[in-house]
């Protein structure tokens, strides 16, 4: 699957004496099984890019289209729909539910989609395995540390088998290990099966290990490499 935009702007408070162009212009494509990072100061539209990649924001102007299909036309309902089905999401604040373990968490998605208990079961704990986290598959979030926690979001991110990753910040809470070994298992996880990731960062060890950097800055993008 690719992502495209066309065009693509965001502007908060339009009708305002002071409008903010989160993102201006953007014309943009990331294939299958990219590793990008998407660099760039607070407030210059990396958040709000990848809210609108994952159509979870609806754009002022332009389109999103990821394999033909302009996500931004889709009905809310649809939208939500895609979103579940194609695009997992890791929040820089973990985002996990606190009731759930963190067994449960990661099956919530496939029990949205309907699937089967065991498949849901099965799954959940093939994908905290992945992550190294089966001796804590019965503890709550509170009970994780910081690390440990966004490895969860990781396994819950993937349960769905989603073709893109947008990573918001993944980094910003944990130190200088967790990192490294977040980083080596989403590596792993888009050598081995193709999952693409698009990072929001401003963080040097992801930016190293990116092979893709897109510099953002005031909402526009002024540098496009690979590495």
């Amino acid at each position: 699957m690719t992502i495209q935009t066309k065009q693509l702007c965001k502007t908060y408070n339009p009708e305002s004496d002071f409008p903010v162009q989160a993102v201006k212009s953007l014309d943009l494509t990331i294939e299958q099984g990219e590793f990008v990072a998407v660099m760039g100061p607070s407030g210059s539209g990396k958040t709000t890019l990848l809210n609108l990649l994952g159509g979870i924001d609806r754009p002022t102007s332009g389109s999103v289209l990821i394999d033909g299909c302009d996500i931004c036309q889709l009905s809310d309902r649809a939208r939500i729909a895609f979103r579940r089905d194609h695009i997992g999401f890791i929040f820089q604040d973990y985002s996990l539910l606190p009731v759930l373990t963190a067994l449960e968490n990661v099956e919530f998605v496939m029990q949205l989609q309907g699937q089967s208990e065991q498949v849901c079961r099965q799954r959940a704990e093939a994908l905290l395995r992945q992550v190294g986290l089966s001796a804590q598959q019965d503890k709550f979030p509170a009970k994780l540390s910081g690390g440990q926690q966004q490895r969860v979001a990781v396994a819950r991110a993937l349960a769905p088998s989603p073709r893109f990753i947008m990573a918001d910040e993944p980094t910003a809470n944990l130190d200088a290990q967790s990192t490294a070994e977040l980083l080596d298992i989403m590596q792993q996880l888009n050598e081995r099966e193709g999952t693409t990731f698009i990072f929001s960062t401003h963080d040097p060890r992801v930016i190293t290990r990116a092979r893709r950097v897109i510099v953002f800055e005031d909402g526009a993008l002024t540098e496009d490499r690979q590495q």
